[in-house]
């Protein structure tokens, strides 16, 4: 029992096939030939007078202004260079945190690494807020854990004010 051919079945032209199938190779050609002849004439004219290579930075930086990435671009510039504006040693220690309402964040690793930056503010704002030009930073905080968190305060008071005598 043989079954009639796909064409019979969908009630095709099978003149008609051919030619239809030769219209799209013939246009994916025309196309692929197209994108061959711009590749090689832009080869040809790449670093020729006016082709002008800032334009492209002009367009990302537009396009990064109208998006809002230009803040979230500012602060990964800063983590970068952080070691640059603090120092190695420092920089190994602290790290850049966030923006959040005008107020940039940096976090240190210990209490000692928050008093240092902490005494260093005055200079360290100047700095920052040159390399962040143009955004709205009204404070700098520096966090960092405490020395005495509020379970040994409270473990301390205990022991003053508890006078535990074992029976």
């Amino acid at each position: 029992m043989s079954e009639p051919p796909i064409a019979v079945t969908l009630k095709l032209d099978e003149r008609a096939l051919p030619a239809e199938e030769f219209e799209h190779v013939s246009a994916r050609a025309g196309l692929i030939a197209e994108r061959r002849v711009k590749r090689e004439e832009a080869l040809e004219n790449f670093g020729k007078p006016g082709r002008d290579e800032v334009a492209f930075g002009s367009l990302f930086a537009g396009i990064a202004k109208r998006a809002g990435w230009v803040p979230h671009m500012k602060l990964a510039q800063l983590r970068h260079d952080w070691a640059s504006i603090v120092g190695d040693v420092i920089a190994r220690n602290t790290w850049v945190g966030a923006i959040d309402n005008g107020v940039l964040t940096i976090h240190a690793k210990s209490p000692s690494w928050t008093t240092q930056l902490t005494f260093m503010l005055p200079e360290l704002r100047e700095k920052v807020l040159e390399r962040l030009n143009g955004l709205d930073i009204r404070d700098i905080r520096v966090t960092g854990p405490q020395a005495h968190g509020p379970a040994t305060r409270r473990k301390q008071y205990v022991r003053q004010n508890m006078h535990y005598r074992p029976q």
